[in-house]
């Protein structure tokens, strides 16, 4: 008889090492980490339904729902814009049912997709932060263009990224990115290679916060 063994694991658990990576000796010019135990909801307006989603975002939320490419603090979870009329719902896993209550907030007005085991987050922080990202994303990551709290859908190595810019943290920008699981370990990889000439300290893997 087959015995199973049911752990469970992040979409990066294999390959994750803590610790420094690339150049040593002086400061790290960066900082990653894989963020875990979140909730991750989709939502899509139905055609014609947008006005309506917003006003049922504004009322569960105590937001709008985000028209525009940014990332918003709403009552307990992250408003993360991706695309026309959708939005993905970012909030710490135990904080109550993400999808349920994106159920009673959107019935009748949206489509819903529970994505929580389908996507790993990664966090990039520190002074070369953009410096790294600059080598393998197309956008413009300059302050005065992609200030804190502006998000977008976009590409990495040929890979579909949601990256959103969090606040800065000790005076250094902190960026998140959020890709498909089954990509993740390719992602990462990258990362690592686009930063090792600044060095990496690769965080402890903890859980999102929001």
């Amino acid at each position: 008889m087959i015995e199973l063994n049911w752990i469970a694991t992040t979409p990066l658990s294999r390959i994750y090492a803590a610790g420094r990576h690339g150049a040593k000796g002086s400061a790290a010019g960066l900082a990653m980490a894989e963020l875990t135990d979140f909730e991750l909801v989709q939502v899509m307006a139905r055609r014609g339904m947008w006005s309506a989603a917003d006003q049922a975002c504004r009322d569960a939320y105590r937001r709008p729902a985000p028209a525009k490419p940014q990332a918003v603090e709403a009552n307990g979870a992250l408003l993360i814009w991706s695309g026309p009329d959708q939005f993905l719902v970012l909030s710490a896993r135990g904080a109550g049912s993400a999808l349920e209550k994106a159920r009673l907030a959107f019935a009748g007005m949206a489509s819903l997709s529970e994505q929580s085991d389908g996507r790993s987050l990664i966090r990039v922080s520190g002074p070369q932060a953009r410096d790294m990202l600059a080598k393998v994303c197309s956008l413009d990551l300059h302050p005065a263009v992609f200030p804190a709290g502006t998000a977008a859908a976009t590409s990495i190595d040929h890979t579909s990224v949601n990256l959103w810019r969090g606040e800065d943290s000790s005076d250094a920008a902190v960026f998140y990115l959020l890709v498909f699981a089954t990509f993740a370990e390719s992602l990462w990889h990258t990362l690592l290679d686009s930063g090792a000439e600044y060095g990496v300290t690769i965080d402890t893997a903890g859980a999102w916060q929001g």
